[in-house]
């Protein structure tokens, strides 16, 4: 046998070996899913980056729509992003919401933390993220609704909390006016 060959060897039994290891604590229920218990470094790095290359690889190839980021769409974005987001991903001069506090891993907070290019954005609005508690939105709303929220959050980190308010004022008074959130029954 090789020299080679004896090292890879070793190496696929060590992944099997692992493997198998990591299988029993899944298996077994060994792994906390609990939201109020944090992973431990490797399966947050893990998450985080299967999460970011599997939004990048499937957002590659979609088109931003002509017309992307008129007033007119950044308007009912901001109304959308009122009505369906600001409870996670919170609003300028907003404070956590005990919905916001619950979520782990905890949804970015938008105003700051903005950064992902508007394709991957739209992408992850429309198909959401398995475990995070982000909905698939696309499966109770179109696609020119979604790029107006997404056209919204390209104006969201420049906002302050008043001009947050007056954009989304319409939002507050139609949920006020009809004890629900609008848009829900789409």
């Amino acid at each position: 046998m090789s020299k080679n060959w004896k090292y890879l060897s070793i190496a696929l039994l060590a992944v099997l070996a692992l493997s198998l290891a990591y299988a029993a604590i899944e298996i077994s229920g060994g792994y906390d899913v609990a939201a109020d218990t944090p992973h431990g470094a490797l399966a947050f790095w893990l998450a985080d980056t299967t999460r970011d290359n599997s939004v990048a690889s499937r957002a590659r190839g979609i088109i931003i729509p002509s017309g992307f980021g008129s007033d007119a769409q950044v308007k009912e974005g901001a109304s959308e992003y009122a009505e369906m987001c600001a409870q996670c991903h919170l609003a300028p001069g907003m404070e956590r919401t005990e919905i916001s506090q619950g979520l782990y891993p905890r949804a970015p907070e938008l105003a700051h933390d903005n950064d992902l290019p508007p394709a991957q954005q739209f992408w992850i609005i429309k198909h959401g993220i398995k475990m995070s508690g982000m909905p698939a939105w696309g499966v109770t709303h179109n696609d020119a609704i979604l790029w107006s929220i997404v056209a919204f959050l390209q104006k969201l980190p420049t906002l302050s909390p008043q001009h947050y308010r007056d954009m989304t004022k319409d939002a507050a008074e139609d949920h006020d006016a009809m004890g629900h959130m609008p848009g829900m029954e789409r």
